[in-house]
């Protein structure tokens, strides 16, 4: 399904910077943008050059009628929201409605369940859900390393480590992300974020060259929500935990890979802390440890 570039693009928009990174992509391309802010996460003052309004995450009734009045029909989903108790979600009628079609399964499932399902209604409701990194293709980086520090061969074990175990943890549809040091698992990434895993491995870090993240694609997951992300507060946080660096998935297939937001500074903050910083693609990384 494709539409008119002169057709505005709907945001359904959470917190930090992706959402407006994307809003802004949109707009260098001649693109209107109409924002539906979900309370409590996007900051509204940040939106004050968009059309926009704030609605509750339960009013999702609400949400696509103010998406179909502005004439948006390929939306975004971009940004971070804390995801709630469905007994607290307050749902309103048409997201009763639009809830039940998105099946029990779904609904008491890992993130990924949830969102692939959500995708699939909206499509059924008339949108073109659409990934941020379609609109703002900077988002994702090509294979290699820019940082000053480079992996060595103890960093590259450690990454195998990391890719074989991100990989079950993601096909659990659990998180996305691990920290291995010198061939242990110190964390694994479930619902409370990248950076509180991080905070958590650097309490359990042992002596010795600094421990890995690693990040992944889940193997089955919609490419259109929910890509894994790092940008500067990631490399803050490594940084803390005394990490070595960072290795996420580069671009594959077009719009697959792991987010870098706002990557000159994401890359600068790891020179600036000596950590490397790896776009990788993981099945040659692991090809690569394999000996002939």
């Amino acid at each position: 399904m494709t539409f008119p570039l002169g057709l505005p693009l709907g945001l359904i928009a959470g917190g930090g910077i992706m959402p407006l990174r994307v809003a802004d992509a949109a707009r260098r391309a001649g693109r209107p943008v109409f924002a539906v802010l979900v309370e409590g996460f996007a900051d509204p003052r940040e939106w004050a050059a968009w059309p926009h309004e704030v609605v509750r995450l339960g009013a999702i009734g609400r949400m696509l009628g103010l998406l179909r009045r502005a004439g948006a029909r390929q939306l975004v989903l971009a940004g971070r929201v804390k995801r709630p108790s469905l007994f607290s979600l307050g749902l309103d009628g048409e997201g009763v409605r639009l809830m039940a079609r998105v099946g029990r399964r779904a609904l008491f499932g890992g993130d990924d369940a949830l969102l692939t399902a959500i995708v699939t209604v909206l499509r059924e409701e008339g949108f073109e859900p659409l990934g941020a990194q379609q609109v703002f293709a900077e988002l994702l980086m090509e294979a290699g390393c820019p940082t000053r520090a480079q992996p060595d061969a103890e960093a590259l074990e450690d990454i195998r480590r990391g890719i074989a175990v991100a990989r079950q943890l993601g096909a659990a549809d659990a998180g996305q992300g691990c920290v291995v040091q010198q061939g242990l698992v110190l964390a694994l990434e479930a619902i409370e974020g990248t950076d509180a895993m991080l905070a958590r491995a650097g309490e359990l870090r042992r002596e010795g060259p600094g421990g890995v993240l690693v990040k992944l694609v889940k193997p089955a997951q919609s490419k259109l929500v929910d890509l894994p992300a790092i940008g500067p507060d990631t490399i803050r946080a490594a940084a803390a935990a005394g990490l070595r660096g960072i290795a996420v998935e580069a671009r594959r297939n077009g719009h697959v890979g792991t987010i870098v937001l706002d990557r000159d500074a994401t890359i600068s903050e790891a020179d600036a802390a000596g950590l490397f910083l790896l776009a990788m693609d993981a099945d040659q990384i692991l090809k690569e440890g394999i000996s002939p």
